[in-house]
C-alpha cells in the first residue's frame, strides 16, 4: 500500500527528525496517505489529497483539499483536543450542533476522519464545505458597498434565525466566523462556544429583535 508525503523542506533538527520517524511510522502501518502541511501531519487519504494550507488557530489548523470521490475542493480542519478536557468539550459540541443544523446559511460537516482505533485516536478532521475567505480578511482589505453589507446582513439574519429556531445560541459570532465565497454566498462557523437553550425557557427578551424581522 503506498504512501504519499510532501515535505515543506529538508531539515535535521529534532523536530524534523521527529516527524520523520512518525511518516516512517505511518508507512508501517500502512495508513493509506498522509501529508505535511507546515509541521502538522493530516492523515486524511486516500480520499482527500493534493492538501494546501489555509491557516490556523488556538484550536487547530486548516487546509483545503481534494475530494477524490466528488472531484470537489473541500476545507478540512485538524483537531487535536484530547490533551485538554474543555478542547474535548467543545469539539463534541461543535459535531453534536452541528450534525443537526442543515441551513444554506450555516457551515455543515460533510464528513469525520478519525482513527479506527480508540488508543490510538490523536486527531480530528472535519471536511467541510470550501469558502474563500472570512468576513474579517475581507472587511479589512476593502470597503463593501451598501448593497454588499445589505446582502451579508440578509444572510447573517437567515442563518441566526435558523440556529435560533433551533434552540442553539452561537454566543461567538465576529467577523472571522462569517465565512464567503466569491458568488458573496455567507455561512457562519465555529460552534465551539455554542449552547443548547433551553427550549421551555422565553428567549424573546434575550434575543435581539432581528430574530424576528427575517
Amino acid at each position: 500500500m503506498s504512501v504519499t508525503v510532501s515535505f515543506s523542506s529538508s531539515s535535521t533538527d529534532p523536530t524534523s527528525i521527529a516527524i520523520e520517524e512518525e511518516v516512517d511510522r505511518i508507512k508501517n502501518d500502512e495508513i493509506s496517505t498522509c501529508e505535511l502541511i507546515k509541521d502538522q501531519l493530516f492523515e486524511v487519504g486516500p480520499r482527500y489529497t493534493d492538501l494546501k494550507y489555509i491557516g490556523e488557530g488556538a484550536y487547530g489548523m486548516v487546509v483545503s483539499g481534494s475530494d477524490n470521490q466528488t472531484c470537489q475542493r473541500v476545507a478540512i480542519k485538524k483537531l487535536s483536543p484530547f490533551e485538554h478536557q474543555c478542547f474535548c468539550q467543545r469539539t463534541l459540541r461543535e459535531i453534536k450542533i452541528l450534525a443537526r443544523l442543515k441551513h444554506e446559511n450555516v457551515i455543515n460537516i460533510q464528513d469525520i476522519i478519525r482513527s479506527n482505533v480508540f488508543e490510538q485516536m490523536k486527531d480530528i478532521y472535519l471536511v467541510q464545505q470550501l469558502m474563500e475567505c472570512d468576513m474579517y480578511k475581507l472587511i479589512k482589505h476593502q470597503k463593501l458597498s451598501s448593497e454588499h453589507v445589505c446582502y451579508f446582513l440578509y444572510q447573517i439574519l437567515r442563518g441566526l434565525k435558523y440556529i435560533h429556531s433551533a434552540n442553539v445560541l452561537h454566543r461567538d459570532l465576529k467577523p472571522s466566523n462569517l465565512l464567503l465565497n466569491k458568488n458573496c454566498h455567507l455561512k457562519i462557523c465555529d460552534f465551539g462556544l455554542a449552547r443548547i437553550a433551553d427550549p421551555s425557557f422565553d428567549h424573546s427578551g434575550v434575543l435581539t429583535e432581528y430574530v424576528s424581522l427575517v
